[in-house]
């Protein structure tokens, strides 16, 4: 318990100090986006984070869900993907490094940490004279489990 209150209150000092540099105030509804998304591990879209928000009672625009999620992306506290369905999903971002493979017919996201590709991107990257600095790298295809729709 300790040490979930303890990272709460270090998001709620990180999120403040965002604001205050971007020229907003801190709301609570600013600070429920981001206690919504450290809640779970998932990849959530906005849709979800909005309605996971006011089943817990608390009254939040959608606009204020989006523009909160901007900002946090932009100063690296939550990451945004493009998992090809027309919307962005977003984690949080205090997570160890990993890569996504993601099923085309059922869009279940698996997370990976593979050293031989982290390895092979330095290699690339070094052969044509760049210095990574991060990347993305998603896998797509069909999954073999038995329960997805298209099997």
């Amino acid at each position: 318990m300790r040490l979930i209150l303890n990272k709460m209150v270090s998001n709620k000092g990180k999120l403040t100090n965002i604001l205050k540099k971007s020229g907003l105030r801190y709301t609570r509804q600013r600070q429920a986006v981001l206690d919504e998304l450290n809640r779970t591990q998932d990849h959530r879209d906005v849709e979800d984070i909005y309605f996971s928000i006011r089943n817990r009672g608390l009254n939040v625009s959608r606009a204020t869900v989006y523009r909160t999620l901007e900002l946090l992306v932009k100063h690296n506290l939550v990451r945004r993907l493009d998992l090809g369905e027309g919307k962005y999903r977003f984690e949080n971002q205090g997570r160890k490094h990993h890569d996504h493979i993601i099923c085309l017919d059922c869009n279940k996201i698996m997370e990976f940490m593979n050293e031989r590709i982290e390895v092979l991107q330095e290699e690339v990257a070094e052969e044509y004279g760049f210095t990574l600095t991060k990347h993305v790298h998603q896998l797509f295809g069909h999954c073999m489990d038995e329960s997805c729709p298209n099997k």
